[in-house]
């Protein structure tokens, strides 16, 4: 479910952390370091869980308007007839039902951040919305309807919702740092077609993967450095954004010491993460240094990297 992009952000932002610290010995700050990641990792998953959480109970509250304008002392026709068809969607139900969601749910306390003043707003705009109206208008369920419709209040009422995101700011501890991850994890999680466990977010592979790659950038400054250092003489290097060093440094480790990453890969994945959390030039300037790089250790034989193009 979490990408390596995903765990590239989060190595990111704990060497970032680690760089604001009294230094100390590489053995504590590795320590230091992989407490931070592991819990910057399971924030951001429960971030992502609560993401999901809006979305399906902005859906859920269908009923609960349906009941309320029921009861009214002279309900209108109208009031008698509210579409409670989205709370049924079944795609929603599908995750619902997740033994492994409600399990994630209980052990992380995250019902506490729904606020239910925020569901009942967020269902009247949706209730107002042509997407919506067209939904209910049809009674057969398709998965692909069932699928869009949540997709559709994630994206249009959740995640553009100027004033939730200020309100999630305020009372989602690391909204503000993690947004960015919640968003390509709802992503991932509407391409998905397979069975989620929410209590397995992230593999082992993976999670070694995080850890080895901060392990190796913190092991390997002063090499890597000696390595971008040259590419700088156009740049005042120290009005280079500390992200972006701390980008170069993992690239320059990812081509050197990840055998099974393709290099493409490893500069792609950088330069998108470097548009999305440094500079508006960084993307580029990102882009342009591990390029030239490449080239070097290319002609110094000094990249390894595995057969993709070999069948096992």
């Amino acid at each position: 479910m979490i990408s390596r992009r995903n765990i590239r952000v989060k190595v990111m932002q704990t060497l970032y952390t680690l760089t604001s610290m009294e230094p100390g010995s590489m053995e504590l700050t590795k320590k230091t370091g992989s407490t931070i990641l592991d819990d910057k990792l399971n924030r951001s998953l429960d971030l992502f869980i609560v993401s999901i959480l809006y979305t399906f109970r902005t859906a859920q509250h269908a009923e609960v308007i349906a009941v309320q304008r029921s009861a009214k002392f002279l309900p209108t026709a109208e009031d008698l007839n509210v579409s409670t068809k989205i709370a049924g969607n079944e795609f929603m139900w599908k995750v619902l039902a997740n033994e492994t969601f409600k399990e994630k749910i209980k052990q992380a306390k995250l019902e506490q951040y729904i606020d239910e003043e925020w569901i009942r707003k967020l269902y009247l705009q949706l209730a107002e919305k042509g997407e919506y109206k067209n939904y209910i208008a049809i009674n057969e369920r398709t998965p692909a309807g069932e699928k869009a419709i949540m997709q559709y209040i994630w994206e249009n009422l959740v995640w553009e919702n100027e004033a939730l995101q200020e309100h999630f700011t305020d009372e989602l501890p690391g909204w503000e740092d993690d947004k960015q991850m919640a968003k390509m994890l709802m992503e991932n999680f509407f391409k998905s077609n397979s069975k989620i466990n929410f209590l397995n977010l992230i593999s082992t592979e993976k999670k070694e993967y995080a850890h080895q790659l901060m392990y190796t950038v913190l092991d390997k400054e002063e090499y890597c450095m000696s390595l971008i250092q040259p590419k700088l003489i156009n740049w005042d290097a120290e009005r280079v954004a500390l992200i972006d060093l701390l980008l170069l440094r993992m690239g320059v480790c990812e081509l050197l010491y990840f055998p099974t990453i393709p290099t493409k890969v490893t500069i792609n994945e950088y330069i998108e993460v470097a548009k999305l959390y440094s500079t508006p030039q960084s993307g580029q300037f990102v882009n342009g240094v591990l390029d030239n790089i490449l080239k070097d250790l290319e002609k110094e034989n000094k990249i390894r990297k595995q057969d993709h193009s070999r069948k096992s």
